[in-house]
């Protein structure tokens, strides 16, 4: 799949918060951090976990793109 250059231009640009977006940002890592905290409490250490962890985290990092990329 090929990217036009203004979608590769927006995928790897800085994005500095717009007014409102910071609210969003501390919103979604608030309820990642009550999940993971839930994880964290009833699932045994194991790979699953580390990978339900990373994976988190990753949800994080794609909701906040979104907010960023396309807010």
């Amino acid at each position: 799949m090929a990217l036009t250059p203004e979608e590769l231009t927006n995928r790897f640009t800085y994005h500095a918060p717009k007014p409102g977006q910071n609210v969003l940002y501390i919103a979604i890592r608030s309820k990642a951090k009550e999940l993971a905290q839930l994880i964290n409490e009833s699932c045994p250490d194991s790979r699953e976990s580390a990978l339900a962890f990373t994976n988190l985290e990753q949800a994080v990092f794609w909701a906040n793109a979104a907010i960023a990329r396309r807010g």
